[in-house]
């Protein structure tokens, strides 16, 4: 009952309790109670001091390869064509792409493997620059999900459960510690598309969504396009004075409005009428790149003095964490390689390996590196066995949900360190498995924020990120 009522202050002011309510003593009591508890959660943000300000995450959508890019296996070279042993698949399902193959054979990456940095880290040659970074990064090769397929296993990534309904991180985000900059939202998107050709899979408004946070949480989407939000620029013969009467207007009857009816979207709307006045005059400002030296252009890449590219949102998103804005998701698609995969992964790489390592090292130039961290990954990964005609060489991957890798670089994680290893066929995790959800609470750790306790009641039930899993990762932590 005292549950019901939380939710009902949550969303009733005072005089509509009242309008709806029959005037007791009993009732008002209930309705304090229950407000002074909603007011009171999760205020003392951050639960103890953080060691990280704001993330930067570089979302590979479609799951890369850790076969060719990162965990090398030279015994999948000595059995190369061999049957999968069903000892290491031990029954797992597979997915309707290769569950019905004649065989799964054994397939070593056709690209080279060298060791890099101070902890010898294995990379391939597709991600050379990457490798320079090595003595930066924290690389974790034993990651695990439930899901095998894209759009849950994303889903399960940004929000912490496989069905759409939740909150993104970033909304989580948003609504807990809110934003360094009120001239910028404090969850901003960014989606990029490389020169792959196959199997692009599609990037969902609601991965980026406040689920039933308040609206005003919901990531902002910046356009490779034009405006890089929706009607940033005034009508021909409105004003800037115009549009600051017209918001101020509808501040005043919105508030009007809520005060009758409770309905808390409706300062979320006045929220957000104020932030797109804000940003009229920040927005530009943010993506003007004519003040970047050549040096930095030159350290992205080409791609980077082209919007809407992976090397240009990344420079975007060093110029947003410059500027205090809390959270920035990059998506970027290309990384399904069930087919053709010798030709397209590296395409996918001359997209994003150089970028991906000028964002570290942008951010240890600025100082930035100290209070940001930068997070580059996947759903899930690959498997060890091809999928489709090796003799035609037009042969790939399929989805693998039982081990993968990610790496993080910036504060509180170690550098140079490298956290879980796989069996000799990188099937199995053998050491140290890192689920999705104890990455999550890692993250939240590194913000301030204890996981168990960053909660939302919805439907009578509290809702954290981690759902009801998750522990920190802690021997990743300085």
């Amino acid at each position: 009952m005292r549950d019901d009522f939380q939710q009902l202050a949550d969303r009733q002011t005072r005089r509509s309790f009242l309008g709806s309510t029959s005037v007791s003593l009993g009732a008002l009591a209930m309705h304090a109670l229950a407000t002074k508890d909603v007011q009171g959660a999760d205020l003392s943000l951050p639960h103890f001091p953080p060691k990280v300000k704001r993330v930067i995450y570089l979302c590979q959508s479609g799951a890369p390869s850790q076969h060719d890019l990162f965990d090398y296996k030279p015994q999948l070279e000595r059995l190369a064509g061999e049957e999968l042993p069903e000892s290491i698949r031990m029954g797992q399902r597979l997915t309707t792409m290769t569950s019905e193959q004649d065989s799964l054979p054994l397939t070593p990456s056709k690209f080279a493997f060298s060791q890099h940095g101070e902890g010898r880290m294995w990379f391939s040659d597709l991600v050379p620059h990457q490798a320079k970074i090595a003595d930066r990064i924290c690389r974790i090769r034993s990651m695990h999900t439930d899901a095998i397929n894209h759009d849950p296993g994303t889903t399960l990534l940004v929000s912490g459960h496989t069905l759409p309904g939740r909150p993104s991180m970033g909304s989580w985000l948003s609504y807990g510690l809110g934003s360094e900059n009120e001239e910028l939202p404090s969850f901003v998107v960014l989606v990029s598309q490389g020169s792959a050709t196959l199997n692009n899979q599609p990037i969902f408004d609601r991965l980026w969504s406040s689920g039933f946070l308040p609206s005003r949480y919901q990531g902002v989407r910046f356009r490779s396009n034009g405006d890089p939000v929706l009607y940033l620029n005034n009508p021909a013969g409105i004003s800037m004075a115009d549009r600051r009467r017209v918001i101020k207007t509808l501040a005043a009857l919105n508030q009007r409005q809520a005060a009758e009816v409770g309905d808390p979207e409706i300062e979320s709307r006045t929220a957000q009428y104020e932030m797109a006045y804000r940003m009229q005059m920040s927005i530009p400002t943010l993506t003007d790149f004519s003040n970047e030296p050549e040096s930095v252009f030159a350290a992205y890449g080409d791609d980077a003095r082209k919007p809407g590219t992976y090397a240009a949102n990344c420079l975007l998103a060093r110029r947003m964490a410059e500027r205090g804005v809390r959270f920035i998701q990059l998506f970027h698609r290309g990384w399904d390689q069930h087919r053709s995969i010798n030709a397209e992964l590296p395409r996918q790489c001359r997209d994003t390996d150089q970028a991906s390592a000028a964002l570290v090292e942008d951010l240890a130039r600025l100082g930035l590196l100290e209070d940001t961290l930068v997070v580059w990954g996947g759903e899930f990964g690959r498997t060890a066995y091809a999928q489709g005609s090796i003799a035609a060489n037009d042969y790939g991957r399929d989805h693998h949900s039982r081990c993968f890798t990610m790496w993080l670089a910036g504060a509180g994680v170690k550098p140079g360190f490298e956290l879980g290893t796989t069996d000799e066929l990188g099937y199995n995790i053998t050491e140290d498995p890192v689920h999705v959800h104890d990455l999550n609470a890692t993250l939240l750790y590194l913000l301030g924020i204890d996981h168990t306790k960053f909660t939302y009641r919805f439907q009578s039930r509290d809702y954290r990120l981690t759902d009801v899993h998750g522990s920190v990762v802690k021997k990743i932590l300085v």
